[in-house]
This record gives C-alpha cells, sequence and structure tokens, in this order.
C-alpha cells in the first residue's frame, strides 16, 4: 500500500490554464493548495502541440489570472514553447506549489482522507485532501470513431494529437475528419504539400464573418451547461458557435481546401465510400476528431449518471461536494478555465468552512 505522503486541504489535480487558475484563486483565498501535474515541465497540453501550431495561428491563448502574458512579438514562434515558459514564469511568480511529474491512479473517498474528504492514489504515493479540483483537461483522451472498413485500412492513421506538421503528407493522399479548429489548422498547411486533399464533417460547417458577440457566446455555454446540469456528456462550444475567419481558416479557402463533403459510410483499404458509391482514394486519413474529458481516475467515486455525463451544478459535481471539475463542459476553453477557477476556489472555501477539520486524535 502506497505511503500518505501528505494531507492537505485541498489539491488540485491538473496544471494546465484551469489548474493554475485554480491555484491562483485558493491561494487569493487564503488556502494552500498542492498541485499534483503528469507532466514532466509546465505549459500542461501545450507542450504537446505541433511544432507549426505557431502564436499567429492559434484561436486564442488568454492570460492567466494576476499575471499577464508579456508581449506578441512571438507570433512565428511555436505555442509548443511560448506558452510553458509562460506557465513556468507564472508558477514561479505566483509561488505555486507544483509536485511533478505525478501521475494520479485513483481518486477515493475515505480510507485516511480526514473529515469525508478524499484520497488521491498516484504513481508517487497518497495525497489526503478535504477538497479536490480536478483540472486534467482532455488532451489525453483523443476520440477516435469508429467507422466500418476501419481495420481493412492499408494507410496510415492518426489523430490530430499526434499531428507534427505538413512536411511528412508530401505527395500522400489525405482525408481530413472534422469540422473544427484543429481541421482548419491542419488543411491550411497540407493543401499544397499534399497530392490531395477531402475534407470530411459530419454537420455543414458554418464559417462566420463577423465577430461572435459576448450575448451569443453566453448563449452558446449555456446550451452546453444544460447538458452538463442534466447529468449528460458536454458538447463543444465550437459545435454551437462555429467557426470565424481566422488567419488558419482564410490560408485554406485560398488553397481551395474547404470543399466539404459529408461524412463517409465505410473505410476501405485504398480510401473512404459514400452510401452514394462514390469513392476517393487515400493513403492517410487525420482524424481532427477532438477529445474527451481525462476523467478516469475519478471511476471509483461512481460519479456518471445514466445520460452518461457527470451532473455539474457550476464547477460543483453535484454527486460528490468535496470535488470540483474545472476545464469540463463549458469551462473547457482558455477563457472559461479563468473564471472556472474563480467559482471553483469559492466552492470550496465555503465547503471547508462547512466542513470543518477533525482535530487529530
Amino acid at each position: 500500500m502506497h505511503l500518505i505522503v501528505e494531507k492537505s486541504d485541498v489539491v488540485v489535480i491538473g496544471a494546465g490554464q484551469a489548474g493554475l487558475s485554480s491555484a491562483y484563486f485558493l491561494e487569493r483565498f487564503g488556502l494552500e493548495p498542492v498541485v499534483l501535474d503528469a507532466e514532466p515541465g509546465p505549459g500542461g497540453a501545450w507542450r504537446h502541440r505541433s511544432p507549426s501550431l505557431t502564436m499567429d495561428k492559434v484561436h486564442g491563448v488568454f492570460d492567466l489570472p494576476g499575471v499577464r502574458r508579456p508581449g506578441d512579438e512571438d507570433g512565428g514562434v511555436p505555442v509548443a514553447e511560448v506558452v510553458p515558459a509562460y506557465f513556468g514564469d507564472y508558477e514561479r511568480t505566483v509561488g505555486l506549489d507544483v509536485v511533478r511529474p505525478v501521475k494520479v491512479g485513483a481518486v477515493r473517498r475515505g480510507a485516511g482522507a480526514s473529515s469525508g474528504g478524499l484520497l488521491i492514489e498516484t504513481d508517487a504515493g497518497e495525497w489526503a485532501a478535504r477538497a479536490v479540483v480536478n483540472a486534467t483537461g482532455t488532451w489525453t483522451r483523443p476520440y477516435w470513431p469508429y467507422y466500418p472498413g476501419a481495420s481493412s485500412f492499408a494507410g496510415r492513421q492518426l489523430h490530430y494529437a499526434d499531428y507534427r506538421g505538413p512536411g511528412e503528407f508530401a505527395g500522400r493522399r489525405v482525408v481530413v475528419v472534422g469540422g473544427g479548429h484543429s481541421a482548419m489548422h491542419v488543411l491550411s498547411e497540407i493543401a499544397g504539400v499534399a497530392a490531395a486533399t477531402t475534407w470530411v464533417t459530419r454537420r455543414p460547417a458554418v464559417l462566420r464573418e463577423e465577430e461572435f458577440s459576448e450575448d451569443a457566446r453566453r448563449a452558446a455555454v449555456a446550451m452546453v451547461e444544460e447538458r452538463v446540469r442534466a447529468g449528460l456528456p458536454p458538447e463543444s462550444v465550437v459545435s454551437v458557435t462555429g467557426l470565424r475567419y481566422t488567419p488558419v481558416v482564410r490560408e485554406a479557402l485560398d488553397k481551395g481546401a474547404l470543399t466539404r463533403f459529408p461524412m463517409f459510410q465505410r473505410i476501405t483499404a485504398d480510401g473512404v465510400t459514400w452510401a452514394d458509391g462514390r469513392h476517393r482514394r487515400a493513403d492517410t486519413i487525420i482524424w481532427a476528431t477532438g477529445f474527451r474529458s481525462a476523467l478516469d481516475h475519478l471511476a471509483p467515486l461512481r460519479l456518471r449518471e445514466p445520460g452518461g455525463g457527470i451532473k455539474m451544478d457550476g464547477t460543483q459535481v453535484v454527486a460528490e461536494p468535496a470535488l470540483q471539475l474545472v476545464g469540463y463542459g463549458p469551462s473547457a476553453s482558455t477563457i472559461g478555465a479563468n473564471r472556472a477557477g474563480r467559482e471553483a476556489a469559492r466552492n470550496v472555501r465555503a465547503y471547508l468552512t462547512a466542513h470543518p477539520a477533525r482535530p487529530a486524535a
């Protein structure tokens, strides 16, 4: 059995945007959070983005609370360099206690956790906490939808999580599946390098010339929030908001890469086929089909509702008052993560006040 290496009022799992934001506000409220992070260094999921995704192409990197990101002179620098450097400076400036690399295997109730709290089992030992803020994001859970014939495909299939730039697709016939920002990034780069590109989506893409208004943004977030309040799996905000004419979208348009095809019916050895008999030859399929929340370590808490999601009230898990989820559902964006961090910290403070620690025996 692992040794309990520390007891804490609150443990934050994950040191991406949502985790660092939560830790910042917890400290502002007079608490001393321990932050556990699976990565070997700062930056969260940004550490793993393609070297070809530079700051002038990224959809948005928002400042962490309390410390602004310096300058915009880094437009052509990979986000995988800029953001981890900023996050590292932030951790040092704010003075956050980030313990890494620590991989969390399970979170359980009781069994050594004080005052009815939670036990966090990791590859570095166990932490007992009165409250937990979970901020494990989605990057480690790429979503690969199943289509008939996938195992018969003779070419290469990869998820956007493994995309590292256009060079390796020179002369290839590439099918790109997905209607979000990731697909736009891939198409903007490989069009003109690959021998041919085919863009496939489940729904027609909505491209918006105008800036997405604050009211419309709030309405889109509210739709996602309604789902998680009902215990349903969250949908992405972009599925509601559509796509704006960002630099990568305009580049893909200029290259003629945004002729959209509906979803194919099956995958064959040498390409993809539609129900009407159309066939497109391909030797590469890139699945830019998004990610799912990385919450397997919470399975022992049995939080899933019959609808498949986790019932939420803001960042509060309804079935477990000692647990907050940030970067889940409506807060699964950089700007949403900051707001969620503040809300989670407030909820933790209220919970700890209402459930004081038991005196040591």
